[in-house]
């Protein structure tokens, strides 16, 4: 089959890595608070990337993330700080969605070029895509860590169109995060 002349790019945590799934595996131990806390490190978490990019300011998004968990900490104090190593370690191998691995494949058995785009740093993308076992079915895994700012900037849904040397109409990109969709 001849290959497609565009990309498929897909965001990393909410589309293909289940971000709640650091949560899921302490859950007994994060008690009943266990889907709030994830709910509010969540929100954290993208508002630290957001205040950042409108201030001009870059901070990897490994470093928010843990200021997140730190700020959820402080705000669910019924769960307990002990668990602060594991949850991290958790997020740098969340579980991917079910179906994520067989869409990547699907589309990579059609000759389609795939990628991910994402505010996670290379080295927490780099983790989770090898924790999940899709690096067989990337072409490319970009991280805003090359422009210095997070999505929804322009410049960051460039990276794919300048990666692959494609117009934007070439570009697919699948995310469930209604914000993302509107910035690409």
């Amino acid at each position: 089959m001849p290959k497609s002349s565009g990309v498929f790019a897909f965001d990393a945590y909410g589309t293909l890595f289940d971000f709640n799934a650091a949560i899921a595996r302490h859950r007994a131990a994060a008690g009943p608070d266990a889907d709030r806390f994830s709910e509010l490190w969540r929100q954290k978490q993208l508002e630290y990337t957001w205040i950042h990019t409108l201030s001009g300011r870059y901070e990897e998004f490994w470093t928010l993330t843990q200021r997140a968990l730190d700020h959820t900490f402080a705000r669910i104090p019924s769960v307990s700080r002990e668990l602060r190593g594991a949850l991290l370690d958790a997020y740098l191998k969340l579980d991917a969605f079910a179906d994520a691995l067989t869409v990547l494949t699907e589309l990579k058995a059609r000759g389609e070029r795939t990628a991910i785009l994402s505010n996670g740093s290379p080295a927490m993308l780099a983790s989770a895509v090898e924790a999940a076992g899709l690096k067989s079915n990337l072409d490319a895994v970009l991280s805003v860590d090359t422009v210095k700012m997070f999505k929804p900037r322009p410049e960051v849904y460039a990276l794919v169109t300048k990666e692959f040397s494609v117009s934007a109409g070439e570009v697919m990109f699948v995310s469930s995060n209604r914000w993302d969709a509107m910035g690409a």
